[in-house]
């Protein structure tokens, strides 16, 4: 099942492009020579893009990460047949939704879990370690049991029912701590065990350094079926997801198919929003106070300079949505046939705030299904006597004539 068409020629610095690392073993804790006690710099792949197969981007579409191996760090461990979502267009003109939650677990982390769980087994760990409530954690467990590792995840008491079934379904090792604890825990874990980790553990947030990767190939799909649009707008936590989607059109003017990349729009609860705290005051990353959001995948106390590099370069600019609006795109979206959890809505709430401002086409990323929301499945319908005199006015309660 191993994957070695990479191109892939070692890690490289955001923080200083000149500082230059081995491809392994991946730098999980980020830059060890540019980042500072209050910021850590990430690290990125680099790879001998003058060999690229020229064919690469001529493929018909299709789900496998594998068919962008080139373009990936060596891919060690099966997939699912993630990736190959598809792209829906909305009412009216120009607005399109690409769909993550067809994803194996329904969600966009599958893209950067074949890849971190990949490096897992390109090191020999036993396992992978995780801190995660949600999509991560649920997608980890998933590619770990693929590629028969053990998989430890660190969530919290009130995750989503959904998301426990998966866990459970996968065989991982569930604990439930407190969320301040999790990543001094996840840490000694690592320390202890061996298992690698595939989610933060640094200040500001750097991440795994070969994940971002996968979320690239968003970007290679949007290009097959709609060439660059004009903005992309992305639900943002830690600002992964937009960092690899517009490094993936940044490749592509690098190998000379396309002029320009999108310009890229970051999408934040307003509840906290650091990444637009950073921007505004000029920060490469910082942390900010939470409050309370319906929003939980997308709540982050700390950015990182990967989104940072994203807006500034394509000339974006970091967003703030509140639950309210992300609950009515979300309740928009859900009539057009799509429904997503509401921090998936952040894009189409994000857009809506600058629509004025473009004619050519947009795409909003929605990372995941609306059944990974906390509180879906609780509740079951009301049971009605089947007596016409009973059923007719709740029909014409919802406007239908009868």
């Amino acid at each position: 099942m191993v994957n070695d068409d990479s191109l892939a020629t070692g890690q490289r610095s955001l923080g200083d492009p000149g500082v230059r690392y081995p491809l392994w073993p991946p730098l999980t804790s980020g830059c060890p020579t540019t980042s500072t006690d209050t910021t850590s710099y990430p690290v990125e792949v680099d790879y001998d893009y003058d060999r690229v197969p020229a064919g690469l981007f001529q493929q018909p579409p299709g789900p496998g990460l594998e068919r962008w191996a080139p373009l990936l760090p060596p891919l060690r461990a099966p997939g699912l047949g993630e990736g190959g979502t598809p792209l829906i267009e909305l009412p009216g003109h120009g607005v399109f939704v690409k769909d993550e939650s067809r994803n194996p677990t329904w969600s966009h982390k599958d893209r950067l879990n074949r890849v971190a769980v990949s490096a897992a087994a390109g090191v020999g760990a036993p396992g992978v370690v995780v801190a995660s409530s949600g999509n991560h954690g649920a997608s980890a467990a998933a590619y770990a049991a693929r590629a028969g590792l053990r998989c430890i995840v660190l969530a919290s008491a009130e995750m989503p029912p959904a998301v426990s079934s998966f866990l459970r379904s996968y065989g991982a090792v569930v604990l439930a701590v407190p969320t301040a604890a999790r990543w001094p825990l996840l840490r000694r874990i690592t320390a202890e065990t061996g298992f690698h980790p595939v989610s933060n553990v640094t200040t500001t947030h750097t991440g795994h350094a070969f994940g971002p990767e996968g979320y690239k190939t968003i970007a290679y799909e949007i290009f097959a079926e709609l060439g660059v649009p004009a903005a992309l707008f992305v639900p943002t936590g830690y600002g992964e997801l937009l960092f690899g989607v517009w490094k993936g059109f940044a490749e592509l003017v690098r190998l000379g198919l396309a002029g320009t990349t999108p310009r890229a729009f970051s999408c934040e609860p307003a509840a906290g929003g650091p990444l637009a705290r950073a921007i505004a005051e000029g920060l490469p990353a910082t942390s900010v106070e939470v409050a309370p959001t319906d929003a939980y995948a997308i709540s982050s106390a700390v950015s990182g300079y990967r989104a940072t590099v994203a807006i500034e370069e394509s000339a974006g600019r970091a967003l703030l949505v509140d639950d309210a609006e992300m609950a009515l795109a979300q309740r928009d979206l859900a009539r057009c046939g799509l429904w997503y959890e509401l921090s998936s809505a952040a894009g189409l709430a994000g857009f809506r705030q600058v629509r004025e401002e473009f004619d050519g086409p947009v795409v909003c990323v929605a990372t995941s299904s609306g059944f990974k929301d906390v509180g879906v499945g609780d509740r079951g319908p009301e049971v009605l006597e089947p007596d016409w005199a009973v059923v007719r006015p709740r029909l014409l309660e919802a406007g239908i004539r009868c």
